[in-house]
Parts: C-alpha cells; structure tokens; sequence
C-alpha cells in the first residue's frame, strides 16, 4: 500500500510556492518537490487596488506548472492559497477564475488570521521536532510581499494579526528599490512603526519567549549576515541571528544599489529591489520586541497548508 500524496500551493505577492509531499504513517510529511518562483502577482495593487493583466498571465504560467507537477506525482488532495495581494485586487476574479480551472479546485483567499494560523504551524512543527526551540510562547512573525503576520501561541496559536507592511507594498509606496535618502528612511519607518503599534495592540508581543522568523525577507537577511556564499535551506533552517546581526546588514541593505544587492552571492534576482524595504521591516520588529535573537525557519504557511491535508 502507497502512502497519500498531497500538494499545497502559497500564492503570496511576490512569489508562488509549491510543495509535494508524501504522508508518511506518523502523520509528518517527507518531501518530494518544492519549488518557487518569484512572480510579483502584487505589482502595483497597493497603488491601483487591481492586478495587472502581465502580473497576472506571469503566475498563471507558473500555476499550471505546478499543477503538472502535482499530477506526475500523485498527489491526490491540493489546497491553493492566496495571500495579501489577492485579498486587495477588486479585479480578483480575472486570477482566481483560470487558477479554478487548471487544478479543478477554488482558490482559497485567505483572511490575515488564517494565514497566520498556518504560518505558526509550518514554522514551529518541525523546529519543535528538532529540538531546535524549547522557550514558549512563540511569536512567528512571517514578512510577506503585501503584508506581515504576527503570531503568538504555544501548541496552537493564541493571538494573530496580519497588518499591511509587506516587503514589495513598502518598497514600491516609499519608492525603496535603490539607496534610501534620509526622507524615504524616516516615512518608511513611521509607516512601518504605525503597523507594528497595531500589531502590538492586538498581540501581545513583549510576552513571547522565543522569535521566530520565516518568507524571504527573514531567509535571505540571515543568509547574508552569516556569510554564506550561496544560498543554502538546510543550513539556514533553525539558524539563530542576533538583533545585532539583522540591524547591521539592514543599514547595509538600504546603502546599496540595486547591482550592489544583485551581486550578493545569497540573493534571488526577484528580490533585489524589495529586499532592503523588507529588512527594514525586521529591524524594526525587532527594535520593538526586545528579545536578543531571532530562530530562522524555512517552513512557513507552504508547510501550514500541506499539513492541513493531512489533518
């Protein structure tokens, strides 16, 4: 007898993930395929409130990759999720509509405490298995293209919020792509402060005992505070950073050109120009939070999904 095979999909902003995995009897998973591919879906939304037609025709390529993908091997239960930027788009349906017709399943559109949810159990289930964090409560915090979630429990999660700081909405509203002046400096910062003063109002962040980061934006960051000459997910999972360590290379980050950040041997062409707007929104939740050093995670809301089929 084969074990079940399921196939989650995480739509985000920036980027849209696929993981494989075959269920194994505990009820873990032991992957078969993970991919991303770095589609900026969310180009423009914080301006215009809509997709793009080039945006959205650029995911939709990768979409029916995918779901090849998950066919060839196997996989017998798919969740598609979108994120932040599917949540703003009043033209929505010209995305969700096709994504309908490739996999034979509606696309879910998260809610922020959804996504959080599935955040915290991607992010803790394996770090707790791997006796790499043993403080609680936890607090993932997981820095999207659109948004930022905050998310505080134990063995389940007890408070989240999603608020609208993620790495691609603040660099394109505070025009972040290339060194920043003092001005962009200081309004990006208010702006990412407000939200982080939400955050704290509905989570209570100075309780968490261990911080937990997981998306891009915490990955590369810790890559490239570690000194890593290319970019490498097993070294990086349950990796510790220091407070130090992320505040020295975001001041790094937002002196830097765009060629200057490109050719950063950890850094994925997609995420150049977002990349320091994205470190600065880490800085700056770390500022708040007060605790020493933040626990990398490579698993997140990807992870969260394709254990939701197992359950």
């Amino acid at each position: 007898m084969t074990n079940e095979v399921v196939a989650a999909i995480d739509c985000g902003t920036n980027s849209i993930r696929s993981l494989v995995a075959e269920v194994l009897p505990d009820g873990s998973l032991r992957e078969l395929h993970r991919q991303l591919e770095i589609v900026r879906l969310g180009e423009g939304v914080d301006q215009t409130g809509e997709f793009s037609i080039d945006a959205i025709e650029r995911t939709i390529r990768v979409a029916a990759q995918y779901s090849d993908i998950a066919g060839k091997l196997g996989a017998s239960k798919i969740r598609f999720a979108a994120t932040s930027a599917t949540r703003d788009a009043k033209n929505r349906h010209l995305f969700t509509i096709p994504i309908e017709q490739i996999f034979g399943i509606s696309p879910e559109v998260l809610s922020g405490s959804e996504e959080a949810e599935l955040s915290f159990i991607g992010a803790t289930k394996s770090l707790i298995k791997r006796d790499r964090i043993n403080k609680s409560p936890y607090l993932v915090i997981d820095i999207g293209g659109g948004s930022t979630e905050f998310v505080l429990g134990v063995d389940k999660p007890l408070q989240s919020i999603s608020v609208d700081i993620g790495c691609v909405r603040m660099a394109e509203r505070h025009n972040l792509q290339e060194v920043f002046t003092k001005n962009q400096l200081m309004e990006a910062s208010a702006d990412i402060k407000a939200a982080i003063t939400v955050a704290a109002a509905n989570v209570d962040l100075k309780s968490a005992e261990c911080l937990i980061g997981v998306a891009g934006t915490v990955t590369t960051v810790a890559a490239i505070s570690l000194g890593h000459q290319s970019y490498q997910s097993e070294l990086l999972h349950g990796a510790v950073i220091s407070k130090e360590q992320i505040a020295d290379v975001a001041s790094k980050l937002r002196s830097m050109t765009r060629l200057q950040k490109a050719a950063l041997p950890v850094m994925h062409p997609g995420r150049v120009d977002v990349i320091a707007a994205g470190a600065l929104v880490l800085e700056l939740i770390m500022d708040e939070i007060g605790l020493p050093e933040l626990v990398v995670s490579e698993h997140d809301i990807l992870d969260g999904l394709a254990l939701s089929l197992v359950r």
